[in-house]
């Protein structure tokens, strides 16, 4: 007996170490979730499994510190389809953040969600609600954020609202209210909008501390007056993370011991592949190495080198065309212009040395263009510091960036070592693109245009911000059909030339690369059976047909609170994509707009009022007319 009741001790004790919280399910909780998975249409299927833990494995659930009840849960972008079941959410009590934006939910806002007393976060915003708002929202006291924006409410907005004394922000815009807005008179809101519904009458003065775009869209009335300070629409999560609930010093012991001779034993076997692998990867390298010198050297060998390299005065390096040549190489690319090497001098400076090609303009008219791009000196473009010309070569270089070209991030192919891009990065790389590009654009009187912007000519600087290269070759190059060129995707429909640029044809190509770091899809791609797909065209088709979260990377997904945000850089990019060139945007208003984007995330609101980003939703009507940013 005595035994036995130590082999019993034992699975429990193996049970608590193995799955945490098991023992201690919310079983009424996690009923209800499986009632409304089991009972709304989703795709893609959820990992909700009734043998699995619900605090520590399913996707989107969260629960508070002791795993005793569901505090939070997000399922944006879940293919969530037709209106909420009865009688299954609701019976969350004790939910404080419900997060069901980006679905295709429809139907009445649910009358049950009144047993969520606890709810303090609330986003529902673009579904397909519809019909009127309950008229007391004062039971949910406890509200700090409710984004209903992006649906189909109608009906006056409850005047119960402004008994909500937590009320931080409030979103309803892109709806069909009607009436007048009510005197929502609530110190503690901060962010407000109620633009394109169909209000009328005059604003509240309560309310008219706020910019005049957050009433555009109805035909109101209003003093407009100076802005206020922001905050982020959906605050940073305060929600209590999966791994709160400790182990004892026991168990401990026990994972650490067992989890150290499986590692040693791991690592003996990692260590031997890895030795066996770098000595096969070392030799081919050298070999390499050895033959991509030799292709740098080739075509100097039997020049008089009478000529040497033009360094820019504000350049600090110190070499000449001699070092250059003994200097090991390493291919990284074949692009547009020419071949790109990565140059190791002896003296342990490392640059980018691009040979450029079907270049055969002479040398004053190449010098001349070498200075005007060298003259470009900003924090957000790659300078370049030196050339080389001769009749048969012509030489450019660049400093050297060791994490390799956007292009090279986003589509890297699984076990290159490149970490996914998360949505911060991809953000600062879109920032600092376009300020880069708006400054080239304001350079020789207005006249500078950099010609072939895309991900593999954009690099991060030290900051980690987007940095543009390649400025101004364009204009070098010999004059040949585009449709040779060999930038597929990236080209704006109106180029007829190879030679020709212009700034909207700049704006058509930065945009793709915001598709590009929206969707994680190359301009041009193959799906499917070997089907071609333009990236610009099926981005189109999406939102024509009805654009949901299927548009944006699913590597994104894992990444919470981001859909408005990328909701506006959609608008931003299809703007700049748009097929008429005098319908895009101007590149210093791109770079205003996708700032504001991150500013309004952060709370930083710019001190110039504007319409809200996402206050519009995309349109397929938008694609091919003007969508200017103001």
């Amino acid at each position: 007996m005595m035994k036995n009741s130590f082999i019993f001790l034992e699975i429990i004790l193996f049970l608590a170490i193995i799955w945490p919280g098991v023992l201690t399910e919310p079983v009424e909780d996690k009923q209800a979730l499986l009632d409304f998975f089991h009972t709304i249409p989703h795709s893609p299927s959820l990992n909700w499994n009734e043998n699995s833990s619900v605090c520590n494995s399913w996707t989107g659930v969260f629960c508070n510190s002791d795993e005793s009840r569901v505090v939070a849960l997000r399922l944006p972008g879940n293919g969530l389809l037709g209106p909420i079941p009865v009688n299954t959410l609701s019976r969350l009590s004790a939910l404080e953040t419900l997060s069901l934006r980006l679905n295709r939910i429809t139907g009445p806002f649910p009358s049950d969600f009144s047993n969520l007393q606890n709810l303090s976060s609330l986003y529902l915003q673009y579904n397909e609600f519809s019909g009127p708002l309950p008229l007391d929202f004062s039971i949910w006291n406890n509200l700090s954020v409710i984004d209903l924006s992006n649906n189909l409410f109608n009906g006056s907005i409850p005047s119960s609202i402004s008994k909500l004394s937590h009320l931080t922000a409030l979103n309803l815009a892109n709806n069909s209210f009607t009436g007048e807005i009510p005197d929502l008179d609530i110190p503690s809101l901060q962010r407000l909008d109620l633009s394109n519904n169909n209000l009328t009458g005059n604003v509240p003065h309560s309310l008219q501390r706020f910019p005049s775009w957050v009433f555009v869209g109805n035909n109101v009335t209003a003093e407009h007056v100076a802005i206020p300070p922001s905050i982020p629409l959906q605050p940073p999560s305060t929600q209590p993370t999966r791994k709160d609930k400790g182990l004892s010093e026991s168990a401990i012991l026990g994972i650490a011991i067992g989890g150290s001779v499986i590692g040693f034993l791991l690592l003996v076997v990692l260590l031997t592949a890895c030795w066996l692998k770098k000595g096969k990867e070392l030799s081919s390298s050298i070999e390499t190495k050895k033959k991509e010198t030799f292709v740098m050297k080739r075509g100097f060998e039997s020049q008089e080198q009478k000529n040497n390299l033009n360094f820019f005065q504000d350049s600090n390096l110190a070499f000449d065309l001699e070092d250059l040549l003994r200097a090991s190489a390493e291919v990284l690319g074949k692009g547009t212009f020419g071949v790109s090497y990565k140059a190791a001098l002896e003296d342990s400076t490392t640059v980018v040395v691009k040979r450029l090609n079907q270049v055969n303009v002479g040398k004053r008219e190449f010098e001349q263009q070498m200075e005007l791009i060298g003259k470009i000196k900003h924090e957000n473009v790659v300078s370049l510091r030196a050339y080389y010309y001769s009749k048969d070569e012509k030489l450019t270089v660049y400093d050297y960036y060791g994490q390799g070209s956007v292009s090279a991030m986003l589509h890297s192919k699984e076990g290159d070592g490149l970490h996914v891009l998360d949505w911060d990065t991809r953000m600062k790389i879109a920032i600092g693109a376009a300020r880069g590009l708006a400054h080239i654009h304001t350079e020789n009187g207005g006249k500078s245009c950099h010609g072939n912007i895309r991900a593999s000519n954009i690099f991060l600087n030290s900051n980690g911000y987007g940095c543009v290269s390649d400025v101004g070759l364009a204009a070098l190059m010999n004059s040949t059909p585009v449709p040779a060129t060999r930038t597929p995707g990236y080209r704006a429909p109106e180029l007829t030339d190879s030679r020709r640029v212009s700034e909207a044809a700049d704006v058509y190509s930065f945009g793709v690369v915001l598709l590009e770091l929206l969707t994680g899809k190359s301009p041009i791609h193959v799906e499917g059976c070997n089907e071609v797909v333009n990236l610009v065209r099926w981005v189109n088709s999406v939102v024509r047909e009805e654009w949901t979260a299927e548009v944006f990377d699913v590597e994104l997904l894992r990444y919470p609170n981001i859909e408005e945000e990328m909701v506006e850089m959609l608008q931003i990019g299809l703007s700049c994509v748009a097929k008429m060139p005098e319908q895009r945007p101007k590149m210093m208003d791109i770079a205003s707009r996708i700032e504001q984007v991150r500013q309004l995330s952060t709370g930083t609101r710019p001190s110039t009022g504007s319409k809200s980003a996402y206050s519009t939703p995309v349109h397929v009507m938008e694609i091919g007319s003007s969508s200017h940013l103001h």
